[in-house]
């Protein structure tokens, strides 16, 4: 009966703190407590972010937000917030978490869930809202959501009387004949063997015609035929020199920079990668695509940030109200306009202002919507660490393509099925 007691008093405090979920366990203290927050999330790379914040603080003075930026890899992002989060620290209040994060933080504990009336979203994007959902909760709000481009030099294609590529044969070619000639490379994206090596498989597997793991990722589904294709693509790059061999060390800022001062014809990167290729040396000489495919235009791998409450936030009132106010409305459109990231805020896309200020946004709009989610699985982190180990395998030339698709497979079952 003390037990019951006890459960029921928690559950009225917690109701009593509108927007926070079924915080069973949780102390008052927690779900009720204001005064200053932080907001932890990876580096800035485009510095729009402390201007946003400082709209908050501004207007809410005894709340005042701090950000803390953590490494630009999401890797490393989230080996940090995992080292704060199992030591039970306050450090952190609100979490910008990758949308692939959100099962395991959830699983895990490590974040409270939301009251659906938190987060708007049925004025999202579709598909936006699901990244931040696992188990029938809402965990997080959607921030920004992301899908991948196909930045290239339109210059130089119009000079070559060339039309962007669509399809892979076309990319190939391309890039092949622009590299030797303008003596540039031809084509990177984050090849490093990190998250973003996984992302660029994966990319490259669903514009096979193929995926890895079952909506559910309760089984790996991955064809090997497509997987062959697609591995073949990027290893064959490689061998043929219009992927350059530095291509192999690039991360997003790498591929980024080595595009933007002129070193690439073509390369694969998230929407922020725009805003500050306009304010350099390459503005007027580039332009943005979908991704191409095999036989057509590809599919990118959706991305973006979400933001959700630490379990162990002694702030979790103050928490939520930054979260309210940084997802709405006015923030999003200056997401888009100071950050260059993709907001989840559908109408923007459709806003003609918006339109003839960022030209990409029909294209952006398609791609998202094209978009496939990566598999809601608490064992993400370690599913892409075994597909960018193999895939780095292949690419270095260390390992032969066919062998490194079936040992990948198995990999993976053993991953999704342990012991199975």
């Amino acid at each position: 009966m003390v037990r019951r007691a006890a459960a029921l008093l928690t559950a009225v405090l917690v109701a009593g703190c509108a927007g926070l979920g079924d915080s069973a366990g949780r102390t008052s203290e927690g779900t009720s407590g204001t005064g200053p927050i932080t907001f932890a999330t990876g580096r800035d790379t485009t510095a729009y972010l402390r201007p946003l914040l400082d709209r908050w603080n501004q207007t809410h003075p005894s709340e005042p937000v701090t950000l803390l930026e953590l490494p630009e890899a999401a890797d490393e992002q989230r080996a940090q917030m995992v080292a704060n989060l199992q030591a039970h620290s306050d450090v952190y209040d609100v979490l910008g978490l990758d949308v692939v994060w959100t099962a395991e933080f959830a699983d895990a504990g490590w974040i409270v869930p939301l009251d659906r009336s938190v987060v708007p979203l049925d004025k999202m994007l579709k598909g936006v809202a699901d990244t931040a959902i696992y188990r029938d909760k809402l965990w997080a709000a959607p921030y920004t959501s992301n899908a991948g481009l196909l930045y290239y030099r339109s210059d130089l294609l119009k000079k070559e009387h060339l039309k962007p590529p669509t399809t892979w044969a076309e990319l190939r070619d391309e890039a092949s004949r622009l590299s030797a000639k303008y003596h540039i490379g031809g084509y990177a994206g984050q090849l490093l063997p990190y998250e973003g090596l996984t992302v660029n498989f994966t990319e490259a597997v669903q514009s096979a015609g193929g995926q890895i793991l079952s909506p559910d990722a309760r089984r790996v589904t991955m064809d090997l035929g497509a997987a062959r294709t697609a591995l073949d693509f990027l290893v064959g790059g490689v061998e043929e020199g219009w992927i350059p061999q530095e291509a192999l060390t690039y991360k997003e800022e790498e591929s980024r920079l080595a595009f933007q001062e002129g070193r690439l014809v073509f390369a694969r990167n998230w929407p922020h990668a725009y805003g500050p290729a306009t304010h350099s040396a390459l503005a007027g000489k580039f332009s943005v695509t979908r991704l191409p495919g095999l036989t057509g235009p590809g599919s990118s791998s959706l991305g973006g940030l979400n933001l959700a409450i630490s379990a162990y936030s002694k702030r979790q009132k103050t928490a939520l109200d930054f979260i309210r106010y940084f997802t709405g409305p006015e923030i999003q459109r200056l997401v888009l306009t100071e950050g260059s990231f993709p907001p989840v805020w559908a109408e923007l896309y459709d806003d003609p202002a918006l339109i003839k200020r960022f030209p990409y946004l029909p294209v952006l709009k398609e791609a998202i919507l094209t978009a496939r989610p990566r598999p809601v699985t608490p064992n993400y982190n370690q599913v892409s660490l075994v597909i960018s180990s193999a895939v780095s395998g292949a690419l270095n030339l260390s390992k032969p393509v066919d062998e490194t698709v079936a040992d990948l497979k198995q990999q993976l079952g053993e991953v999704v099925q342990p012991g199975g």
